[in-house]
């Protein structure tokens, strides 16, 4: 059933603090037009803090002398794969360009890993591409795909999940223990060394081989630049957000056909044309359309959202966000990483710049109720003058929520990038910052973090720095984070 504008709006005036379009509303970062705030201090080149206030996080991030990943007093990593110097069961180096990942509870103990390596176009174009396993295969042209971790003590052991799949990005896990990894490219057959078309969202078992075998994508869920995707264990839909631009991306959902029955292997069953595919549209509590959501300025607040059938998912001959017409959708930039927690979902939208009409940020995490079908903003972060400075956080793009509290964010912005945290109250901390230089020591530049991860019983932090391609697990006295 439908949320109509003028339910939203009854149901706002009825509620009053349940539905508001400001205030606050479990807030979780910094006002618009401001940095984001630090509560731990984080320590410059000096040695000396750079910030303190005190209250939630772990205290200042520590420089590594190995010049790798700075962590706070106490806390420690372990490298698990580092591509172009591990290898895999089969003899092959590790590919590069790490990406999405989740984790799931192994055999005898071990934690099991399924990771997404980003790579696009001809596999000529990659040193280390995710190897052609045999019968693993979708497409022998493309570089891409996901590669298994598995982790037991000191012992670590990799393979290929899925092969010949193009720009794996975010991605998400399934309640039935499985990964499902998303094709960020419209590339068709022909097109950038393709052989056959991409943009699809393919489903890959972390513990049975057998069942990687013969990939198949699920074309129900459309073919697009695909980013993440979450599973409503409820209810059964799957959300599913695309990092595109001109016209900015969609969040999407896809409802299963009358019954349907979620498990191993069932999406690839499916028709193409199975279930409903649809792409939201937000309003006001006024009734007022919503064309992108850059126009929210103020933390907590809230849209009623309603879904729109995709003309044609297959997107033959049109681009699926370019069918529909300006007033049918709302749209955002960079919709990156999402995750489910807290009975919805939180979903990530990177930066809004010139190509959005509303108001330039450097960072927005949204929360889904799909109960109440509403949308709130939960964090907002201004746009950062400086990102080559200690301090600041911009570019949010991967997201878990955590265990202790709050959420974890994987930075992808310009300059300096860090893990970080955001507490339920509103303050966020810092958690790492990548040290490898992949530039000059002139013009340093560092790769952003994805695949930020906790281990199945909480006490281990997974996360990966994309560029060359490395996996890296953190430990430490990890705790419940106060609300600030």
């Amino acid at each position: 059933m439908s949320l109509t504008r003028r339910d939203f709006a009854g149901r706002s005036a009825l509620t009053g603090a349940g539905i508001v379009l400001a205030g606050s509303v479990g807030t979780l970062a910094t006002a618009p037009n401001a940095l984001a705030s630090t509560d731990t201090e984080s320590v410059g080149e000096d040695g000396k803090p750079t910030d303190r206030h005190g209250g939630v996080g772990y205290g200042p991030l520590v420089p590594d002398p190995k010049g790798l990943l700075a962590l706070p007093a106490g806390f420690s990593y372990r490298v698990i794969t580092y591509s172009g110097r591990t290898k895999l069961d089969s003899g092959e180096f590790t590919p590069s360009n790490h990406d999405g990942t989740s984790t799931f509870d192994g055999p005898r103990g071990a934690t099991l890993l399924v990771n997404n390596h980003e790579l696009k176009g001809p596999r000529a174009d990659w040193k280390y591409p995710v190897p052609l396993t045999e019968g693993l295969v979708y497409d022998p042209g493309a570089s891409g795909g996901c590669t298994v971790v598995e982790v037991r003590h000191d012992k670590v052991a990799e393979w290929v999940g899925v092969a010949g799949t193009s720009t794996n990005c975010a991605g998400g896990n399934t309640p039935w223990d499985t990964w499902l990894t998303c094709e960020e490219t419209e590339d068709k057959a022909g097109q950038n060394g393709m052989t056959k078309d991409h943009g699809y969202v393919f489903e890959v078992d972390p513990v049975d081989r057998r069942r990687n075998r013969n990939p198949k994508p699920i074309k129900a869920l459309g073919r697009y630049a695909h980013e993440a995707v979450v599973v409503d264990p409820k209810r059964g839909r799957l959300y599913l957000t695309e990092d595109a631009s001109g016209p900015n991306g969609l969040l999407y959902r896809w409802t299963p056909p009358q019954g349907f029955e979620h498990g191993h292997g069932q999406l690839s069953t499916l028709a193409a044309d199975a279930g409903a595919l649809q792409a939201f549209k937000c309003f006001d509590s006024g009734g007022r359309f919503i064309d992108d959501l850059s126009r929210a300025t103020r933390i907590g607040t809230v849209y009623g959202v309603d879904w729109v059938d995709v003309p044609d998912r297959d997107a033959k001959t049109v681009s699926v966000r370019k069918q529909f017409t300006d007033g049918q959708v709302t749209r955002a930039r960079k919709l990156e990483g999402m995750w489910w927690g807290d009975g919805g979902v939180y979903i990530v939208s990177s930066y809004a710049r010139t190509e959005s009409p509303g108001q330039a940020h450097d960072g927005a995490v949204w929360f889904y109720d799909p109960k109440r079908r509403t949308l709130t903003l939960k964090v907002l972060l201004g746009v950062n003058p400086d990102p080559s400075k200690d301090g600041a956080f911009d570019g949010p793009d991967n997201i878990t929520v955590s265990p202790y509290g709050g959420l974890v964010i994987a930075e992808d912005g310009e300059g300096v990038q860090h893990l970080f945290g955001a507490t339920d109250s509103g303050r966020t901390y810092p958690i790492a910052r990548n040290e490898l230089n992949i530039g000059t020591e002139a013009e340093p530049a560092y790769s952003e973090f994805t695949g930020v991860t906790f281990s199945p019983d909480g006490r281990t932090l997974f996360a990966n720095i994309q560029e060359p391609g490395i996996m890296l697990a953190i430990t430490g006295p990890w705790k419940r984070q106060k609300r600030g």
